[in-house]
């Protein structure tokens, strides 16, 4: 998602998170996702002998997995420009909303997907007083045909990391499951979940869950809308 694929603005979260950081969280087991359905290459790892590996039979499977799918497809039809509404949450207070856009562009011939990300937000200033804020975000999705996982990073201007997360799509539901976690003080991670839900060709939703304390919690949503 990052769709994301995803993907989606991840590192929004940190704004909310950061705010409520009280004391160190235990992370917890965290719901299965559906497994992937999409057909996807399967190919057979070489048999494991004394002998050398044989060359053209490795070079015959590195050709089969650097294939485009069908599971680069679902992410190809996410690509173009959309508008964003977003709404962040944190329990006992009023959801914070703000608007976007994003941008998903195809590179290396269908096999990534990059997204720009943009958007503005209220954040306490140096003085406790609420500012507009202006963030930058950076996706790249993409399919993994040896791990048979859609793979999901991500980079902003809040941070210096880069988060990574791995997914499956259930046909189903038309819904992407990406599952990480993120470190936002050293040694302090937390189990993540996002989902990618499809309306339409012209609208899909994005919901980013955290584990708090051993709760899975809902802090962000996202309405995509495609810019016509």
């Amino acid at each position: 998602m990052n769709t994301r694929i995803i993907s989606p603005l991840i590192a929004l979260v940190a704004i909310a998170f950061i705010t409520s950081i009280a004391s160190a969280q235990t992370p917890a087991p965290q719901p299965s996702t559906p497994a992937t359905t999409v057909p996807s290459p399967v190919v057979s790892a070489p048999a494991t002998t004394t002998a050398s590996p044989n060359e053209a039979e490795m070079m015959k499977q590195m050709m089969e997995l650097a294939k485009l799918t069908e599971n680069h497809k679902l992410l190809a039809d996410l690509a173009g420009s959309w508008s964003t509404s977003v709404k962040m949450m944190e329990p006992g207070k009023e959801p914070s909303v703000s608007k976007g856009s994003v941008t998903f562009k195809s590179i290396m011939n269908g096999r990534y997907f990059i997204g720009d990300h943009a958007g503005s937000m209220k954040m306490p200033g140096a003085d406790g007083k609420m500012k507009d804020f202006a963030f930058k975000g950076m996706s790249i999705d993409g399919y993994d045909n040896v791990k048979q996982k859609f793979i999901s990073s991500w980079m902003d201007n809040m941070g210096t990391g880069i988060m990574t997360m791995e997914g499956t799509y259930d046909p189903a539901t038309k819904a992407f499951t990406y599952t990480g976690e993120v470190e936002m003080v050293p040694g302090m991670k937390t189990p993540v979940r996002a989902v990618v839900k499809i309306t339409d060709k012209n609208h899909h939703t994005f919901e980013w869950y955290e584990n708090r304390g051993g709760q899975e919690m809902k802090t962000l949503e996202i309405n995509y809308t495609r810019k016509k």
